[in-house]
Parts: C-alpha cells; sequence; structure tokens
C-alpha cells in the first residue's frame, strides 16, 4: 500500500486506523470521516499539534455544571450579596 499519498489522511485511534480521502470544498480542504469515526453533534474543535490537526468533540457541560458555572459569576460580581431566608412562619393545622 505504501505512504498515504498528498490526498490522503490516516485517521487513527486505539483500535482503528484507515486512509481517507481529502477534498475540496469552495476554498477549504476537507476529510472524509468514516463512519465508524463519525461524531455526534454538528461542530468539532480542531488543533493543530506539530504537524498533525486533532478533531475533538465539543462536550455538552450538564445542567448543574452550568448552573454551578452561573452562581460562582454571581458571587463573583462586586456587592453581591446573598440574601438571608426569612424564619419560617408558624403554621396551624
Amino acid at each position: 500500500m505504501g505512504r498515504p499519498s498528498t490526498t490522503a489522511l490516516m485517521v487513527q485511534d486505539q483500535s482503528h486506523e484507515r486512509v481517507v480521502s481529502l477534498f475540496r470544498n469552495g476554498s477549504n480542504q476537507a476529510v472524509r470521516i468514516p463512519r465508524e469515526f463519525e461524531f455526534s453533534g454538528s461542530e468539532v474543535v480542531l488543533r493543530k499539534e506539530g504537524h498533525r490537526l486533532v478533531l475533538e468533540p465539543i462536550s455538552t457541560p450538564a445542567l448543574i455544571q452550568v448552573l454551578d458555572w452561573i452562581v460562582s459569576e454571581e458571587l463573583n460580581e462586586p456587592g453581591f450579596i446573598i440574601p438571608e431566608d426569612p424564619p419560617p412562619e408558624e403554621v396551624s393545622l
């Protein structure tokens, strides 16, 4: 098989490796990702590490992480005061 040509790219993970095609999409270069390497969602993070291009899925934070972030951001605002809960009212049954 030999080395991949300039129009191919090696795709690998712990158990797979494939030569895939590169092509042009307008002025952009694109790669065909085989089904077994398919990402969920519609976006990935692309970064360059030396001569390698790395694609990583964008992880969606869990709701609790988002709420924790919102609370921590609000608590860091100057003048933000956490109100005290009023004492419970007596209720007759």
